[in-house]
């Protein structure tokens, strides 16, 4: 049965907040009598926050992660270790690593797994451009990252494949701390920094 509104404005507002991820027309309706119980200038500055986020938000040129200038502040700290690349699928990854305190090395974001079932190959991913980074010659270390699901395997197995050509290259996992179809973003800080800590070299078995 179809909910009915006193007001076609709040109807709108609760279609566009349950397009949400994780929001149903329940939480929207709530959110949308949150918002209108507020004051004006507290909707001016949500709404305000959300077009600056759209509009203004930029992508390091060098790993992808979300940023407010050209190159992201990982990327730009001199104290960074420029010669460990860790892999990851988007930027909540970057946010769960950073928060264990225990990698000191840079990032570059796939922006996405290796998914056929969702449409999304090789080449809708960051992976040229990861190749385009060792190939410069000035990483020793690629960590492999990702999700420890199919497609996150399949993508790591990509990976190998293309960055094989640089032998002088060592290329790693995270240790499988992470349980196997687990999210790396839902891990614990302590499970995943011991998983970047004892990571192992990336090894495939081709029989």
């Amino acid at each position: 049965m179809n909910q009915r509104y006193p007001s076609v404005l709040l109807e709108n507002a609760v279609n566009e907040l349950a397009t949400l991820p994780g929001v149903g027309r329940r939480t929207a309706l709530r959110l949308a009598l949150y918002m209108l119980r507020r004051d004006e200038g507290y909707a001016e500055r949500f709404t305000s926050a959300l077009l600056a986020l759209r509009k203004e938000v930029k992508y390091c040129r060098v790993c992808h992660n979300i940023c407010d200038n050209e190159m992201c502040g990982i990327c730009a700290d001199p104290r960074r270790d420029q010669s460990i690349v860790c892999v990851i699928e988007n930027i909540k990854e970057v946010m769960a690593i950073e928060n264990t305190g225990q990698f000191h090395g840079v990032y570059h974001v796939l922006g996405g797994i290796i998914s056929p079932i969702d449409g999304i190959g090789p080449n809708d991913l960051e992976i040229d451009s990861l190749v385009e980074r060792v190939a410069k010659g000035e990483v020793k270390e690629v960590i492999l990252a990702l999700s420890t699901t199919m497609e996150g395997d399949t993508t790591n197995f990509f990976i190998y494949r293309k960055l094989s050509p640089y032998q002088e290259v060592a290329i790693s996992q995270i240790a499988r701390g992470i349980s196997i179809g687990d999210e790396i973003e839902y891990a614990d800080e302590v499970t995943l920094g011991r998983s970047i800590i004892n990571r192992t070299r990336f090894t495939i078995n081709e029989e």
